[in-house]
């Protein structure tokens, strides 16, 4: 018998859990993609954003045509490269979805200019309706998108962490304007190596940079609009640790300059090798470009004769990443619990490493179980993996059954 948990569930379960957590789509592709030569040269952009889409536009098109001048193959922009508001109505108001004209302008660059781009983070607005106006957008993401050279939109990850601090300058709550995304994103296959998404805040996190990696992660991205404080004393310190700490290069494309008279960027964009060494860093003026070579022997030689992941005692302390949820019409896993097989109809969640069905002889209404996609005897023959999936997946269903049940066991 497989491990299982009893829980009360019924029909609108389904439809209430795949409405906490989207289905993550692989936006990579299905095939992985060749890099482009062993030292592959890139580009990060420093800008200085403010609430006028188009001279921000401008500035993108300058920094590109620098870039491929340069003969870069990749080019990293700050976070805010859309655009800057000067209030929170005004940022609700000039946001777009992400199959508006400024995106739709960037992949269109992409194309024409043959290279690849990280746009470090645009204000993505969510219509709540097919009705939404403009003005009416009261929900956003800031989103990391990357346009592949075919101007394609080949990835995409919403920040997680949202910058809500005082800070010596000022008070900053992005959570009022922002909505948090709900998972991370793998590494996505590109020309220059396996890259993992981030934006800003979320290089004060150590433990996402550490799952990117684990999950195979080259290169770390985070773009950035830092404040001036906090960039003094912590952003080099921020980027060479998490390049350090997990043997990746560390791209980190940034704003500069006072964008309104309420906000202004420390600057200071930068690369950094997996040793900790910056390769490259723009300088105080408000538009730079810097191109640098990414030296993959590098990469290779730190994690051979120093290979600290190998060193890592998962036996003692480990990180899981949760995924979310996907809809039952978005796979095709065969489940066997103690060895019957489960209708596809009654699985009404499924996590990386586990899955949720309804009781066929339901004892009460709601009686659901959840158990491990794999089949084991016992609990002691389940993977630290496995177990701390099941667990989490149990307390999300239980979770969302004493809601629409009144359930308590």
């Amino acid at each position: 018998m497989q491990p299982s948990f009893l829980l009360m569930s019924g029909a609108l379960l389904a439809r209430r859990i795949s409405g906490i957590q989207r289905f993550r789509r692989n936006m990579s592709g299905a095939s992985a993609v060749l890099r482009a030569g062993s030292n592959p040269r890139i580009a990060i952009a420093q800008m200085h954003s403010t609430n006028d889409k188009d001279h921000n536009l401008n500035q993108v098109k300058t920094i590109i045509q620098k870039a491929k001048d340069q003969q870069a193959s990749f080019v990293f922009f700050p976070e805010c490269c859309d655009y800057v508001g000067s209030n929170r109505e005004e940022t609700l108001k000039l946001s777009e979805p992400l199959t508006g004209q400024t995106v739709s302008e960037y992949q269109k660059l992409a194309k024409d200019n043959g290279l690849w781009l990280s746009m470090g983070g645009v204000h993505e607005s969510i219509a709540e309706s097919t009705t939404t106006t403009p003005e009416d957008v009261r929900n956003i993401y800031n989103t990391h998108i990357i346009i592949d050279d075919r101007g394609e939109l080949v990835a995409k990850y919403r920040k997680l962490h949202m910058f809500n601090v005082v800070t010596p300058e000022f008070k900053f709550r992005e959570s009022e304007t922002v909505r948090s995304g709900s998972e991370l994103v793998p590494p996505i296959e590109t020309p220059i190596g396996r890259v993992g998404l981030q934006i800003c805040y979320d290089v004060r996190f150590a433990e996402a940079s550490t799952l990117l990696r684990k999950q195979g992660a080259e290169i770390l991205t985070y773009p950035s609009a830092f404040a001036v404080s906090t960039g003094r004393a912590h952003w080099e310190v921020l980027l060479r640790a998490r390049a350090i700490e997990n043997q990746c290069f560390v791209i980190a494309a940034a704003q500069i300059g006072f964008h309104n008279k309420k906000r202004e960027s420390y600057g200071h964009a930068m690369v950094v090798n997996p040793w900790g060494v910056i390769l490259g860093q723009a300088s105080q003026q408000d538009l730079d470009v810097v191109v640098v070579e990414l030296d993959f022997d590098k990469l290779a030689n730190v994690r051979q004769n120093m290979p600290c992941f190998e060193h890592r005692r998962d036996d003692i302390y480990n990180l899981s990443y949760r995924k979310g949820s996907a809809k039952l019409e978005s796979f095709d896993e065969k489940y066997n619990f103690g060895g019957y097989d489960i209708p596809k109809d009654t699985v009404f969640y499924s996590s990386d490493l586990c899955y949720a069905f309804v009781n066929i002889r339901c004892v009460v209404p709601g009686h659901v179980l959840v158990s491990t996609k794999r089949w084991a005897a016992r609990m002691p023959d389940l993977t630290s993996a496995e177990i701390n999936d099941f667990f989490q997946t149990v307390c999300k269903v239980q979770k969302v059954a004493e809601s629409l049940y009144g359930g308590s066991s």
